[in-house]
């Protein structure tokens, strides 16, 4: 319940080839302009505009390698096609017990819209 209610946007998505997303709060739901029926069949790359995914995808790599990262920025658009940039984000690896990886999640609290 905590994490739902969070004051800050937090959502995660698997390790697929594409991977969806599993989870978005309400904050995330409401930034993002979905349903969680929609936010969880979503594509995560899809939460980036085309021309911003190639630099979400060296973002998702560096976390990959290197664990987390802190303090990324980024534009993403919602549902309706508003566009927002994201600032200050923490994106890290969902790793359980046994090291396994199982997805990567991320958050951040401040954000604008662009139009």
């Amino acid at each position: 319940m905590a994490l739902w209610s969070a004051a800050r946007v937090i959502v995660a998505h698997g390790t697929e080839d594409d991977p969806i997303f599993f989870f978005g709060n309400d904050v995330a739901l409401r930034a993002f302009e979905m349903s969680g029926a929609q936010f969880t069949a979503l594509p995560s790359r899809l939460s980036a505009e085309p021309s911003q995914r190639q630099e979400r995808q060296r973002l998702l790599d560096h976390v990959a390698r290197d664990g987390f990262m802190a303090d990324y920025a980024g534009i993403r658009v919602s549902a309706s096609g508003r566009r927002f940039r994201i600032e200050g984000a923490i994106v890290w690896n969902l790793i359980d017990e046994a090291g396994a990886v199982h997805g990567q999640a991320a958050t951040f609290d401040r954000w604008k819209n662009l139009e």
